[in-house]
């Protein structure tokens, strides 16, 4: 059996993991095993559904009244729970912050390897996984040994699809032993965006500005860009290094990844790490004056000019179709 840990915020789904689901799922069919999955909190119940489309048999819903939001020591301590009842061959999750946070405490606890973002699996006495290292830059061939094998999903490393319709989904409900130790690390409070603020990990449309803005002000043209888009704006870590941008805002491998049909990078220079959390774009606009600009040679689209003319260039163009 392959079990896959399911990602939420507070009931909300993290898309991620019906990327992993579906990782999972073909993984288990060269296997010939069913592919379970694990829900954690009881506000988590309705997502069995949507996790049921993505081929899902059994769902195993830890239910516990401390498991109202997110706890990473919690968390693995249901997974571990599973675990020992159901003795999978390999246990998943999404390779998101959140998941290679529980999947890195279920490792500590039992004493085994974890492989984290790998892109291919190959079943064997010992598995053979490819995986994503140093940012996204290098791709790592390793062999992944253990009684259970642990790993995470790269994030965008494989599309989600939906499986052929099985039949009803069966629920386990367990309450799971936790104590007080599991719960040092946990939520307590949020900073929640401006209301109507579109969220940069969901955003469809990204303008995002580097160094080159020039300062906080500068940003003030590419926030109206993304309003006409209905986009969201980013920047790079250099800005939020300056204090221009809170770090909220910040694309990158330290920051937000992000996944919009288009990227509309200004003044940004292509740092690595700034394309490790780009790399989702599903299309990539730069614009720089610099035809030399790392970001520039990997963009789909370019555009060699100063950004504090084209910028409004474009906001001019699109209000005027809109008239």
């Amino acid at each position: 059996m392959i079990l896959g840990l399911i990602e939420h915020d507070r009931g909300k789904l993290n898309d991620l993991s019906l990327e992993m689901l579906t990782f999972g799922r073909r993984l288990a069919a060269q296997l010939g095993v069913p592919l379970e999955a694990i829900l954690v909190g009881e506000v988590a119940r309705p997502l069995t559904d949507r996790v049921r489309a993505f081929g899902v048999s059994t769902v195993h819903l830890a239910r516990h009244e401390r498991l109202d939001d997110y706890a990473p020591g919690a968390w693995a301590q249901c997974v571990i729970e599973v675990i020992a009842a159901t003795r999978p061959q390999v246990v998943m999750a999404a390779g998101s912050d959140r998941g290679n946070e529980v999947m890195a405490h279920i490792a500590a606890r039992m004493n085994l390897p974890l492989a984290a973002n790998c892109t291919e699996v190959t079943p064997g006495d010992a598995y053979l996984v490819t995986r994503l290292r140093w940012g996204g830059s290098l791709l790592e061939e390793a062999r992944l040994k253990g009684e259970v094998k642990l790993l995470t999903v790269a994030p965008q490393a494989i599309q989600a699809e939906e499986a052929v319709p099985a039949g009803a989904v069966a629920i386990n409900a367990f309450t799971p032993a936790l104590a007080d130790k599991d719960f040092r690390a946990r939520v307590l409070g949020r900073v929640e965006p401006a209301a109507g603020k579109v969220s940069l990990a969901e955003a469809k449309v990204v303008v995002g500005g580097g160094r080159g803005v020039g300062s906080a002000d500068g940003f003030k043209a590419l926030e109206e860009l993304a309003n006409l888009l209905g986009g969201a704006v980013g920047c790079s870590r250099a800005v939020t290094s300056l204090g221009w941008r809170p770090h909220l805002d910040q694309i990158g491998q330290t920051g937000t990844r992000i996944a919009p049909e288009i990227y509309i990078a200004c003044g940004v220079s292509g740092a690595i790490q700034h394309m490790v959390g780009a790399k989702g774009s599903k299309r990539i606009l730069a614009i720089n004056t610099d035809p030399e600009a790392p970001i520039v040679t990997k963009a789909d689209y370019a555009i060699i000019g100063d950004l504090n003319e084209v910028v409004p260039a474009i906001s001019a163009e699109i209000t005027k179709l809109r008239r």
